[in-house]
């Protein structure tokens, strides 16, 4: 088998194309919207923004799902509480906005937030400050916002499912990463990849895939995309 080139997101023109535009994206932007179906890789792209804007190893980076969060815990996870707020909080708890400071906080599925939930995100996001449930004072927190949606959100703002103050906010640099079909350049380049680091993991030296397998592997449409491959 051909060696796999050196490249972060894969060998494809599409993130090719992506991978050469992220330095630029990295010094001159401090807000990106990643949009692609589940699977593609948005974190994977998110991580690359992250690691070219970082100025120290000691900015952290702050991943958060915004489908799993309840609607009750929202406030609490995403601003933090005081000690004393409500029953259980025993100590004072920094949310994600804080512990992101000086990072990146990147807010995953973020099309999946119901609107009231989206009407106390917006203030901080503009702002770039947050108010901890029980709190009174606001705290200013400093860092790059990154979303990610495999929603098509301008149809969900359409729709009166988005708001659109907010989808304007987070949308001032958008990358679309393509699901894998459109890029079958990078089947193969994952596949080897994949296979070389299971056969360092395991041990047995090192493996290939057959032609066979490998046209297989070409012809098959990947719905889930690189978290199926």
């Amino acid at each position: 088998g051909e060696a796999v080139p050196a490249a972060a997101l894969g060998i494809s023109p599409a993130m090719r194309g992506i991978e050469e535009m992220l330095p630029r994206i990295a010094r001159h932007s401090r807000t990106l919207l990643i949009t692609g179906e589940s699977g593609v890789g948005k974190e994977r792209v998110a991580i690359e923004f992250d690691r070219l804007a970082r100025e120290s190893e000691k900015c952290p980076f702050v991943a958060v799902n915004c489908g799993a969060i309840t609607e009750s815990l929202f406030e609490a996870e995403i601003f933090g509480h005081e000690k004393g707020a409500f029953t259980g909080a025993t100590r004072i708890k920094k949310g994600y906005f804080e512990q992101a400071h000086c990072g990146t906080l990147f807010l995953d599925e973020i099309g999946e937030l119901p609107l009231a939930l989206q009407v106390k995100l917006l203030r901080s996001v503009q702002e770039r400050r947050v108010i901890r449930v029980g709190g009174e004072e606001p705290i200013a927190v400093e860092l790059r916002l990154i979303c990610a949606t495999n929603r098509d959100l301008k149809t969900l703002v359409e729709q009166g499912r988005f708001r659109e103050d907010l989808y304007y906010r987070i949308n001032v640099i958008h990358l679309r990463v393509p699901p894998l079909r459109e890029r079958r350049e990078d089947i193969l380049w994952f596949a080897r990849k994949y296979l070389a680091e299971l056969s360092l993991q395991h041990g047995g030296g090192r493996r290939l895939l057959s032609r066979r397998a490998e046209q297989v592997l070409l012809d098959y449409p990947w719905p889930g995309n690189i978290r199926e491959l």
